[in-house]
C-alpha cells in the first residue's frame, strides 16, 4: 500500500485522538512481532515467493512495513518532495532502502522496528490496518495461518469500512452489508458478504483471494470491485 498525501486533518490532534491512538501501539508491535516469529525459519526460495501485492515479492513487503515504520512526517514529505510527489515512486524508493543485501538482513531491519512507535501522516489505527493487511499479503502465499485475535481484526475492519484514506476500501463496499460470522463487526446495506473478519479486511482492501472465504449475494460484486481503485 502507497502513503496517500495527508488529508486536511490537524496537525494537532485532540486528546482523545491521541489516547486511542495510544492504545493502539502495544497491538501493532505485537502483530509484528508475531509476523517476524512466523518468518523465522523461511527458506531463499519461500522469501522469493510472489505476495499478495502486485509485483512484490514476500520478502519486499516486509520491507515495505519497516520502510513505514521507520518514516515520520519529515522524512516521509521530503522523500514525497524528492519524488516530486511520485507516491508510488516514494514508496519504492524507501522500500528499496530497506531490503537489505539478503533476506536475514531484511528480517533482521524489521525485527529492530517492532517496537517503533514512528510513522508517515497517518492515524495510529491506519498503521495496525498496514501490519494485518501486508502481514496476511505475506502469509496467505506462504500457506501460513495467524490466529488474530478478534478485538484487533475487527477494530481495523471497523476503521476501513470508513476510510478511503490508505486503500480504496469505503467505496469499494458501497451498497454492500458486511457481517462477520466470528465476531460483532457489520457494515452497511444491502446484498450480503459474509465470513470471517480478516477475510472481509482482505476483500476490503482489494485481495480478491480472500472472497473464496466470504459468502451471500454480494460476495461476486464484491470479488469484481477487487483490485480496482
Amino acid at each position: 500500500m502507497s502513503h496517500p498525501e495527508p488529508t486536511s486533518e490537524p496537525t494537532s490532534r485532540p486528546a482523545a485522538e491521541r489516547t486511542r491512538g495510544a492504545g493502539v501501539w502495544p497491538l501493532i508491535h505485537a502483530e509484528r512481532a508475531a509476523l517476524a516469529a512466523d518468518l523465522a525459519e523461511l527458506t531463499d526460495e519461500q522469501w522469493a515467493t510472489p505476495s499478495l501485492c502486485t509485483g512484490l515479492t514476500v520478502r519486499e513487503v516486509l520491507a515495505h512495513l519497516t520502510a513505514g515504520a521507520s518514516l515520520n512526517t519529515v522524512r516521509w514529505l521530503a522523500g514525497v518532495i524528492r519524488c516530486r510527489f511520485d507516491f508510488d515512486k516514494q514508496v519504492a524508493v524507501r522500500l528499496a532502502e530497506q531490503l537489505g543485501a539478503d533476506p536475514a538482513e531484511t528480517l533482521t531491519r524489521f525485527r529492530r522496528i517492532v517496537p517503533s512507535t514512528t510513522k508517515p501522516p497517518l492515524p495510529a489505527i491506519a498503521m495496525l490496518g498496514e501490519t494485518l493487511v501486508h502481514g496476511e499479503d505475506i502469509r496467505h502465499p506462504l500457506g501460513i495461518r495467524h490466529a488474530y485475535p478478534i478485538d484487533v481484526v475487527t477494530r481495523v475492519a471497523e476503521y476501513y469500512q470508513g476510510s478511503d484514506m490508505v486503500v480504496v476500501a469505503r467505496k469499494r463496499i458501497e451498497g454492500l452489508r458486511l457481517v462477520a460470522v466470528d465476531g460483532p463487526f457489520t457494515t452497511g446495506s444491502g446484498p450480503v458478504v459474509s465470513g470471517p473478519t480478516i477475510a472481509l479486511v482482505m476483500a476490503m482492501t482489494g485481495r480478491a483471494t480472500y472472497c473464496d472465504d466470504l459468502e451471500g449475494a454480494g460476495t461476486e460484486p464484491l470479488r469484481a470491485r477487487c483490485g480496482t481503485a
